[in-house]
């Protein structure tokens, strides 16, 4: 028997879930701007009480890993430590990307596809992104990529394919600019405009689990891929 809790806070959805066996048993989520902090461990909280856990009922606890926003993984990293820490609970970590694979899976995918191209927003118009297999498994290194209406043009080429994040609508969007021949590469693209889900953890979280493929919850840090650097205008007015 297991029960793990997955919490996702990697973009501007707050998202947590609770499963066992394999089995997605309650979940929370909201996409209030900015909740993150006041509502991870109050949704954590609700979720043990609906199911009737403690803490220490669960065999390991999961938490999204990054990329995305430096607030909302530090937040959701910071909880999830503080449950294994408190239970004394394995961690495991999940790429942010591979659950947004897992989701557009579930979602379903085009028939005959080839890729999915999972996308983090990153503000202006680059994005967090990697290829992955029509079964999940990432194909290329995780990358900050700049859009334009060429962009990937060699994976749309091969056959459809499935493009699904919080920067999805971005992506189509230029793409779909009149300025060359893109609706012929927009054939067969289904475009999934979603933030990562916790249940989409689900699949690849159990086969961590199995695997024992736990973090160090001492040094563990998300994977921000791009540092945070705060500034200050050069302008006040």
């Amino acid at each position: 028997m297991s029960r793990l809790i997955f919490i996702e806070t990697s973009t501007s959805l707050c998202s947590t879930a609770l499963a066992e066996d394999g089995r997605i048993v309650c979940s929370r989520r909201s996409s209030e701007p900015r909740a993150h902090a006041s509502l991870t461990a109050v949704f954590v909280k609700e979720m043990l009480d609906e199911a009737g856990w403690t803490v220490r009922d669960l065999d390991a606890v999961c938490v999204s890993k990054g990329p995305g926003s430096y607030t909302g993984l530090r937040v959701g990293v910071s909880t999830a430590k503080g449950l294994c820490f408190g239970g004394n609970l394995p961690l495991i970590a999940v790429d942010t990307l591979e659950i947004l694979a897992h989701q557009a899976i579930e979602a379903g995918i085009p028939e005959g596809c080839k890729a999915i191209l999972p996308m983090v927003d990153a503000r202006r118009m680059e994005v967090y992104t990697a290829v992955f297999s029509p079964t999940g498994e990432r194909q290329t290194d995780i990358s900050p990529v700049v859009l334009d209406e060429n962009s990937f043009a060699d994976i749309f080429a091969s056959g459809p394919v499935a493009v699904i994040g919080d920067a999805a609508e971005k992506f189509k969007n230029c793409h779909s600019e009149p300025t060359t021949c893109h609706s012929e590469r927009s054939e067969g693209i289904s475009f999934i405009q979603t933030c990562p889900e916790a249940t989409a953890m689900l699949a690849p979280a159990m086969a961590k689990y199995a695997k024992k493929e736990f973090e160090d919850v001492a040094y563990f840090e998300p994977f921000y891929l791009k540092q945070f650097i705060a500034t200050t205008p050069k302008k006040l007015f």
